[in-house]
């Protein structure tokens, strides 16, 4: 028998479309009694980035779409201009003693990899960190690109994105232990959804697989069910995305972030509710009154 939870909706244990999860014997108490049982359990596994021969950095990430997560990762860190600029890129499963891990082999251009090993971020990064392995404050601390003028986005829309998404995460419906990033359309239908342990690793998904679809990043807008740190104000604006809505708090270093970037940064967007951080421009349906960021968000 599978074990009864009060995880989020979404896809039922076993879907065979489903990656980056294991089932596992474990015990439940339900009901007053212990019961053997299975659970779904995300995975976690390191992944390892190699650009050119040389290690940079191993992320523990969700082993799903690593294609996209190393091409957003290369695109949002800046070790790549353009998705032209990945010359190669090939993922390798090793299997270790406690469980599989991954290298993804890629090859740049000869120059960016110059100024890649002059960083010299090549240590290990955990599930949640963004600034893992970043020796100086200006290799941690780099400031964003502005984004372009991007769409209307009306408060409807905002409301449908969070819905859809909901409704779209289905490695966290299996094992309620995941992050999401997706890409909405200006009227809101989610058309792009990445899911990974790590919220970082999630948005840089969502953004590898913009570039590989060669989507326009500025008709559309971005929502994260995690809190907006600096790191996902700055990717966010770094693949040019105009508007980044999460669904907890922002950090007043991410609101900085975002004002220089022109980025529209909403936090605590929760059904018909959300506080607009930077840029409130963009949103539709707002009055002067209730764009400013004054109060409690709580």
């Amino acid at each position: 028998m599978s074990l009864p939870s009060n995880k989020p909706m979404g896809a039922q244990p076993g879907d065979a479309d489903v990656a980056g999860y294991a089932r596992l014997p474990v015990r439940a108490w339900r009901d007053g009694r212990l019961s053997a049982v299975e659970d779904c359990v995300a995975e976690e596994t390191p992944v390892a980035l190699v650009y050119n021969g040389e290690p940079h950095v191993v992320m523990m990430a969700t082993p799903s779409d690593l294609e996209d997560f190393a091409l957003g990762f290369s695109f949002s860190e800046d070790v790549i201009a353009d998705a032209a600029e990945m010359q190669s890129l090939e993922v390798f499963r090793h299997e270790g003693a406690n469980g599989p891990s991954y290298e993804i082999r890629m090859r740049i251009p000869a120059q960016r990899h110059e100024v890649l090993l002059g960083r010299r971020r090549n240590l290990h990064g955990r599930t949640g960190c963004g600034l893992c392995g970043a020796e100086t404050i200006a290799d941690a601390i780099r400031s964003p690109r502005r984004v372009g003028a991007g769409v209307p986005v009306a408060v409807a829309a905002l409301r449908r994105a969070q819905d859809e998404l909901r409704r779209r995460q289905t490695l966290n419906g299996l094992t309620g232990a995941t992050h999401a990033a997706a890409w909405a359309a200006p009227d809101g239908a989610v058309q792009l959804v990445r899911e990974d342990v790590g919220r970082h690793n999630a948005l840089d998904k969502l953004i590898g697989a913009l570039l590989r679809e060669r989507r326009d990043t500025t008709r559309g807008f971005a929502v994260v069910t995690s809190r907006a740190s600096y790191e996902m104000a700055l990717k966010a604006a770094m693949a040019g995305i105009p508007l980044l809505a999460a669904i907890s708090a922002p950090t007043a270093y991410a609101i900085r972030v975002a004002e220089e970037a022109g980025l529209t940064l909403i936090g605590f967007a929760r059904g018909d509710s959300f506080v607009i951080y930077a840029c409130p421009a963009r949103v539709l349906d707002v009055g002067p009154r209730s764009a400013g960021t004054e109060g409690s968000a709580a």
